[in-house]
C-alpha cells in the first residue's frame, strides 16, 4: 500500500491559504482555487449572490478588463472555467505546464482585485437570467431544486443556487464585495494543483501571488440543520413523462456512516448498468429509460435521492418496485460474494474517476477544504473493504425506511 505522504504534498502559507499538490507525468497541469463558501451563506437578499460572483469575478480587475481575463488562459490553448454548490465555490484551469504560473497570477488577480464594474455586472445579470431560464426547461434538474426548496423549508440550503431574476437585478458593485469579506477569507481558501512540476516551484509561485495577502479569518457561521420537512407533492408542468424524485435525510459529511452509505448508494442506483434499480426496474420490465440515485452531502446534513422519468401509466408499478428494492436491501444481508462485489466495484469506479487529472484535482482540493486531509485510493479503498454486511444492514434500516422519504412529481 502507497504512503499519503507520497503522494501528495502539502504546504500552508502564513496567512492560512492550504495548498496540496500531486505530480504527475502529464504536459498539463491542472490547477484550481476553493473557497469555502457557497449559496448557503447567503442572506435572504443575496439568494444567487455566489453563483453570481463566480459570473462576474471574470469582468474586470484593477489591470484587467474582461476581454484580458478569458484571453489569460484560453489564448495559450488552455481552459478557465468555474463551479458553484451550495458550500462551495471553485475557479480552475487546466493549461500547459509552463503556463503554471499564468494561472496562479490571474487566480490571485481576480480573486482579491475584481473590481466588477457596474456596466458588466448590467450584461452578465442578463446571461445569468437566461441560464435560470433554460435551467427551468429542464425537468430533471430543476426537480432537485424544488425537492430541496420543500425539503429545507426556510433554512438557507432550501434556495435554488441560481437565484432568481428579481433578486439577482439587484446586486451591485458594494453587494458583492460584502459577500466577499465575509466570506473569501484566507481560513476558508485551499489552492488545489495535479502536473508535472517541481512541488518548491509550485509553492513559490502560491507564496509569490497569495503569500501577500493578509491573513483573514470568517466570522461567518453557518447556521445548523436543525430538522427537514417531508411531503407528497405533485405539480403540473405538462409533460410527455411523469418526473418522480424520492428522498430522505442521509449522513453528513462528517458522520463515519457516509462510506457504508456511499457504498449502499452504488448499489441500488450507482452509474453502473448493474446497479439493483436498474435491473430490477429497466431491464426487467422496460418500464423507464433512466433510473438512478444521488447520495448529496453537505457538512451538517445529507440527502438520499432516488429520481427517475415514466410513461404516466408506470408511475404506480415503479413506485411499488423502487420500494421493493428498498425493503430488500434493509430485511436480507448482502452474502459475502455481493458484498466483496459491490466493494470491487466502488473502488473501481474512484479509480477510473481519479485517472482524470482534472477530476483529481478538483477531488483533492475539495477534500483538504473539508476534512483537512487527503485519503488515497489505496487508503480509500482499506476503508471500503472495513465494511461488514451488519454495517449495509445497519445503514439500510436506518435510512432506507418508506416512511422517510418525501415524493415530488412532475406529471
Amino acid at each position: 500500500m502507497n504512503n499519503n505522504s507520497q503522494i501528495y504534498q502539502y504546504h500552508r502559507l502564513s496567512n492560512g491559504i492550504r495548498i496540496v499538490f500531486k505530480r504527475n507525468s502529464s504536459p498539463v497541469i491542472h490547477c484550481g482555487v476553493f473557497v469555502n463558501a457557497g449559496s448557503r451563506d447567503e442572506t435572504k437578499s443575496e439568494e444567487g449572490m455566489a453563483h453570481f460572483i463566480e459570473h462576474a469575478i471574470f469582468k474586470g480587475t484593477e489591470k484587467r478588463r474582461a476581454y484580458h481575463i478569458l484571453n489569460r488562459i484560453d489564448g495559450v490553448g488552455g481552459e478557465l472555467n468555474a463551479y458553484t454548490t451550495k458550500e462551495e465555490t471553485c475557479i480552475y484551469a487546466s493549461a500547459m505546464t509552463q503556463h503554471l504560473e499564468r494561472c496562479i497570477e490571474l487566480f490571485a488577480d481576480i480573486i482579491f482585485h475584481s473590481t466588477f464594474p457596474e456596466k458588466e455586472l448590467i450584461k452578465e445579470t442578463e446571461v445569468i437570467v437566461d441560464e435560470i431560464n433554460s435551467y427551468k426547461d429542464t425537468p430533471s434538474e430543476l426537480i432537485f431544486d424544488d425537492f430541496e426548496e420543500l425539503f429545507f423549508g426556510q433554512h438557507s440550503l432550501a434556495h435554488n443556487i441560481l437565484g432568481t431574476p428579481r433578486n439577482i437585478r439587484k446586486f451591485n458593485t458594494a453587494s458583492i464585495h460584502g459577500f466577499m469579506q465575509r466570506n473569501y477569507t484566507t481560513d476558508r481558501m485551499v489552492i488545489s494543483m495535479v502536473g508535472n512540476v517541481d512541488f518548491a516551484k509550485a509553492i513559490h509561485l502560491c507564496e509569490r501571488y497569495f503569500g501577500c495577502q493578509p491573513a483573514t479569518v470568517s466570522e461567518n457561521i453557518r447556521k445548523p440543520v436543525d430538522n427537514t420537512n417531508y411531503f407528497v407533492e405533485k405539480r403540473n408542468k405538462h409533460g410527455h413523462q411523469v418526473h418522480a424524485l424520492f428522498g430522505c435525510p442521509a449522513y453528513s459529511s462528517f458522520d463515519d456512516r457516509r462510506i457504508v452509505f456511499t457504498l449502499i448508494n452504488n448499489i441500488l442506483g450507482g452509474p453502473a448498468m448493474n446497479s439493483r434499480l436498474n435491473i430490477g426496474i429497466r431491464e426487467k420490465y422496460g418500464l423507464c429509460y433512466n433510473i438512478e440515485t444521488q447520495y448529496t452531502l453537505f457538512s451538517d446534513s445529507g440527502i438520499f435521492y432516488i429520481y427517475t422519468a415514466m410513461h404516466p401509466d408506470f408511475k404506480e408499478k415503479i413506485i411499488e418496485l423502487v420500494f421493493k428494492e428498498l425493503d430488500t436491501l434493509r430485511n436480507t444481508p448482502l452474502s459475502t460474494t455481493q458484498l466483496h462485489m459491490a466493494k470491487m466495484q466502488l473502488v473501481g469506479q474512484m479509480a477510473i474517476n481519479n485517472e482524470q487529472p482534472l477530476n483529481e484535482m478538483q477531488a483533492i482540493g475539495k477534500s483538504l477544504m473539508v476534512y483537512d486531509r487527503v485519503d488515497s485510493i489505496d487508503e480509500i479503498a482499506t476503508e471500503i473493504d472495513a465494511i461488514t454486511a451488519m454495517q449495509v444492514l445497519d445503514a439500510a434500516n436506518e435510512i432506507l425506511d418508506k416512511q422517510r422519504f418525501s415524493q415530488l412529481f412532475y406529471t
